[in-house]
């Protein structure tokens, strides 16, 4: 569960699952560490990319357990196999982490844009506490796919990319989500350099509705420090984790206590 308290660092797993493995071994244990899997991931991947991510960080946190092959229509075994799973997973006590014990989290950013109640259920099983959807879908996109997370016990993230008044779109939901994202895309920050950081955003929206708000979009140390300044709870990095894994567990504790 994600704590308002807190502040937390998630590392976007953009690149294939070698590459993630070898990130998420080298990561810092922190209950304020979040893993995602990215959004082309999930697109080379799939569902089955998803639930390779649960494995390897439940396996670096203490749960050890092994990847089952998941697909809609793959039989009476593969729904026993996946009770023994759950039932496992339910069962094995989780690493003592900086004084608590946590599971580790897991955000799929699917970034849906339709059919809110079925890419839930992909990431449902793919073992995500939190999945994404695009601010720009439809309202009813929206309330389906924050109705379907709560079914299923995920967070529901709403990315405010290309949402030029994010508290408008919020007003017409019938219920909030859990994560408000305010998002400076990639090919933006690339193309146009005067393109910034919606933090003057943060406040107004917290200040009206009981969210939580995640930035993303920015990579650098001051980035990093201007959203938890701002009144950030999340913020999203990935770049520098790609540029050389030998550097990742220093960034990460870096990242870490530029957000306490």
């Amino acid at each position: 569960m994600l704590d308002k308290r807190q502040h937390y660092l998630q590392i976007a797993l953009n690149g294939t699952l070698t590459d993630a493995r070898t990130i998420i071994s080298a990561l810092p244990s922190s209950r304020r560490l979040i893993y995602e899997a990215g959004t082309p991931l999930i697109k080379r991947y799939g569902e089955d990319g998803i639930r390779s991510l649960r494995s390897a960080i439940d396996a670096k946190a203490g749960f050890g357990l092994p990847v089952l092959p998941q697909t809609n229509n793959y039989g009476l075994i593969g729904l026993l196999a996946d009770g023994i799973l759950a039932a496992s997973r339910a069962n094995r006590p989780a690493l003592k982490v900086e004084g608590t014990n946590v599971r580790p989290y897991l955000v799929a950013d699917i970034k849906a844009i339709d059919r809110g109640q079925t890419e839930v259920e992909i990431c449902a099983r793919g073992g995500a506490n939190a999945a994404t959807v695009m601010g720009t879908a439809p309202v009813e996109t929206l309330d389906a796919f924050i109705d379907q997370c709560a079914k299923h016990n995920l967070d529901a993230m709403v990315d405010m990319m290309n949402v030029e008044f994010p508290i408008e779109v919020l007003g017409k939901l019938r219920k909030r989500p859990k994560v408000v994202i305010l998002h400076r895309g990639v090919d933006e920050e690339r193309v146009n350099h005067e393109k910034q950081i919606p933090f003057w955003a943060i406040q107004r929206i917290i200040g009206t509705y009981d969210v939580m708000i995640a930035i993303a979009g920015g990579d650098t140390a001051r980035e990093v420090q201007r959203a938890a300044f701002n009144g950030a709870h999340i913020v999203v990095v990935w770049k520098d984790f790609y540029a050389s894994t030998a550097n990742t567990k220093t960034l990460a504790e870096a990242f870490l206590k530029d957000t306490k």
